[in-house]
């Protein structure tokens, strides 16, 4: 019977921990959505009592929030805002017509950016240079959108079109705030379109990120 020599397993085993390496890291840059709380545990939240919904948001603005994401959105322009719905009631509510709307301290208004937005921006970031980065080194995407950050972009979105009773939904938006100094300081958040089951419309949802900005730190 072959044995291999001490130094035979060694360098083989080296070869494998280096051939594998690669693909433990790009699995470990997978993007994750993180764990959605009910909406009321968000210090940003606005509760409607009587259809029992809840919206809240939470901003990754902060580096050490930020770093679930592969690419560094604030260097581009944007700011990711954990957008989260919780249904408390009986019945189902469709959120299929929904529109979202950040307006800043000096009534600029911001609608979400679409998936196109960002990629372009990703593909072009010299079409926009924002005044709001975050403390990172700036990750230039070359010779296109690769497929990583596609499937990131795709899989953070909020997307969902409806809230089942006794649920929680949630996403990101992606808000454009190249050029905004402080964005979020003073920002009201609005959102509109969000039907119950019979198709009636709910009063607007209105949350001040003042709630967020002054919320103790965790």
């Amino acid at each position: 019977m072959f044995r291999a020599w001490p130094g035979a397993r060694l360098r083989a085993a080296v070869f494998v921990g280096i051939a594998v390496a690669p693909l433990v890291c790009l699995a470990a840059k997978d993007f994750v959505m993180p764990q959605a709380q009910p909406a009321r545990a968000y210090p940003a939240h606005d509760v409607h009592q009587t259809e029992q919904v809840t919206v809240a948001l939470d901003p990754y603005d902060m580096a050490d929030k930020a770093k679930i994401f592969s690419v560094h959105y604030g260097e581009y322009g944007f700011v990711p805002i954990f957008l989260v719905v919780t249904n408390d009631g009986t019945q189902p509510i469709a959120l299929a017509s929904m529109e979202a709307q950040l307006v800043t301290a000096n009534r600029t208004k911001i609608a979400p950016a679409t998936e196109e937005d960002i990629e372009r921006r990703l593909v072009h970031p010299s079409a926009s240079r924002s005044q709001y980065p975050l403390p990172f080194p700036r990750n230039k995407v070359k010779g296109g959108l690769n497929k990583g950050a596609r499937e990131e972009i795709q899989s953070a979105l909020f997307v969902a079109k409806a809230v089942e009773p006794h649920s929680t939904k949630a996403g990101f938006l992606f808000f454009d705030v190249s050029d905004i100094s402080a964005p979020l300081a003073g920002a009201h958040f609005y959102l509109t379109g969000v039907r119950d089951a019979r198709g009636t419309e709910l009063m607007y949802f209105e949350i001040s990120l003042e709630k967020y900005s002054s919320a103790p730190a965790k």
